[in-house]
This record gives structure tokens, sequence and C-alpha cells, in this order.
């Protein structure tokens, strides 16, 4: 479900007005992410550190509104939920597209991603289609071969996207504590640095918490 936005009383129609109007609309940042303890955590539910994480990055994420907000054919929508388009990767080294539904359950969240990631291993090429595509998803990639200080994103400026793109790097040990490096790019026309700075809070209190049914 999505609720129309009306840009007339909106109070970032001007922002909406001037950073739409940009080639380039959308900025990101890459901040640390300290995840200690749970990769333990993942063990512990048997579940793999990525989809824990990604679990909790997709719950984060629906708690910010603007990261929920979507620019179609014009308008602006609020989804009342959004979803996790993640790259998965194959054995022989190449990746494709996935849709794995919002849950609020782990446990259902994982059988969801359990289906694509055998579906993208018993598949060639993209998987690109109409889940894969959906205007109410987050572009979620792991890169756990690099702790990445900084990320770019390849784009095609004709086709229409406001999808947020959230990507996750090596983890790494710091003073006694477990990080990883979480590269967030979003539109600016429909969120800030602000609203960047509300996931990752979230998302770092999801995954020191014990928040998981």
């Amino acid at each position: 479900m999505k609720q129309l936005i009306d840009l007339a009383t909106w109070n970032r129609r001007e922002h909406f007005a001037f950073f739409g109007a940009f080639e380039e609309p959308f900025f990101g940042l890459v901040a640390p992410v300290n995840c200690t303890g749970a990769q333990a955590a993942a063990k512990e539910r048997g579940v793999s550190f990525f989809l824990y994480y990604l679990y909790h990055a997709v719950q984060a994420a629906n708690e910010v509104p603007e990261l929920r907000t979507r620019i179609e054919d014009g308008q602006v929508y609020l989804y009342d939920r959004v979803h996790a388009s993640a790259t998965l990767g194959r054995p022989d080294h190449t990746f494709a597209f996935s849709f794995i539904e919002q849950n609020d359950e782990l446990a259902g969240f994982v059988a969801a991603a359990t289906t694509e990631i055998e579906a993208v291993q018993n598949s060639s090429g993209l998987r690109l289609g109409p889940t894969t595509g959906r205007p109410d998803v987050l572009h979620c990639s792991a890169i756990p071969w690099v702790r990445f200080t900084g990320l770019t994103h390849a784009r095609s400026f004709a086709h229409p996207d406001s999808c947020p793109k959230i990507s996750f790097s090596q983890t790494y040990q710091e003073n006694g504590a477990t990080y990883m490096n979480v590269a967030v790019n979003v539109h600016h026309a429909l969120a800030d640095g602000y609203h960047v700075g509300q996931f990752l809070a979230a998302f770092e209190r999801r995954l020191s918490s014990e928040m998981v049914k």
C-alpha cells in the first residue's frame, strides 16, 4: 500500500523541486556501524550473518518514513513498507538481483531469502523482472571482501530511480569491538543526512539488541 503525498502542503516541496531537477540527485555517505556480538547472535539462531544483518537493515529502514518514499511519474508516494532487492552471488562469481519481502519475524524473512538464494543458484544472468524492479525496495549489496571507506554506484540517468542503496563492507576489529562500514545512497529530493543518520542509528541499535522474534 502507498499514500500519495500532497506536494502543495509537503514540507519538502522546495527540496523536491530543487534536487529533483539535478542530473545526479543522489548523495551518499559511508559510516562505521558497531556490530559487536551480531555474528554470535546470528550463529546462535542458525542464520547466516548476511541474512541476519540484512533483516535488521530492512527493519531499520522501515522505521524511517523518508526511506519509504518514492518518486513515480512525477508524484511522490509514501509506502507502508519496503522490501529488499539484494544482489546474491553464485559460485562462478556472477550475481543476480532478488526480491526478499519484508517480514517482522526473522524466521519469515530468512525463509523468503533462502528461496531467493536457491533461485539464484539455479539460474544465470541478472534475473531482471517485475519484482526486482519494484519501486518499494531497497537496493542492497554486500561486499565482504573489502573494508571500503567510499563507494559509488553505476547508474542510468535515463532510468527513473529513487530507491535507497545500502551496501555492507567486510567486518573488522577496532579497540575490541567489531564494525562494518555501511554505505547509504539516497535521493536528496526525498531524504537528507539526518534521515540517513536515523537509519544508521536504528540499524546499530538493532544489531546490538535482542529485538529478534
